[in-house]
């Protein structure tokens, strides 16, 4: 079965900083035609750092469009062009101030394929070596560890409210007790 949409054409709503809301034509499988509202985003990384001791580093941030703090892992948005692999490792040091010996890719994470285009590329960080934070004038975060175990279990009675820390949390949970 055809699943797939043509675009027609694409109209630009509005072009922000990090937002670029789109309005498409498209040619349905069948043949009709309808309407596509999404965002486009350049893509983002996050990164679950996990000490030797066993325990992960997190952050608590004030979220403007949910009006409240949250706690999530190191994460941020990607310059046009940049390497996700690269973006991982500065907003590490920039955010929290460790230096990874080793990161590895342990998948993407799209939250809502249906109106935003975003891609988050995840990372697990091992080996860590603390540093100093150096955050933009912009973000005020409190950096704090916790235990792996911990955190797993956060997750699974929905402690956590942001997905991508939940997915990487789980992620980690598995690949670091195998």
């Amino acid at each position: 079965m055809e699943l797939t949409e043509k675009k027609i054409s694409e109209e630009k709503i509005f072009d922000g900083v990090v937002l670029h809301v789109r309005r498409d034509t498209i040619e349905l499988p069948n043949g009709n035609i309808s309407t596509r509202e999404y965002i486009k985003h350049n893509g983002a990384v996050c990164v679950i750092p996990v000490t030797n001791e066993g325990e992960i580093i997190l952050e608590r941030q004030y979220r403007y469009p949910i009006g409240r703090v949250v706690t999530e892992i190191p994460a941020g948005k990607l310059e046009i062009g940049e390497d996700p692999l690269e973006a991982a490792k500065r907003e590490l040091y920039e955010e929290t101030g460790y230096i990874p010996g080793k990161m590895e890719y342990i998948g993407d994470y799209i939250g809502s394929p249906a109106l935003l285009e975003e891609r988050v590329t995840m990372y697990l960080a091992t080996e860590l070596t603390k540093g100093e934070a150096h955050l933009d004038d912009d973000e005020f975060l409190e950096v704090f560890t916790m235990p792996l175990e911990e955190a797993y279990q956060m997750v699974m009675s929905n402690e956590f409210a942001d997905a991508k820390t939940q997915l990487c949390i789980l992620k980690a949970y598995i690949l670091l007790n195998k």
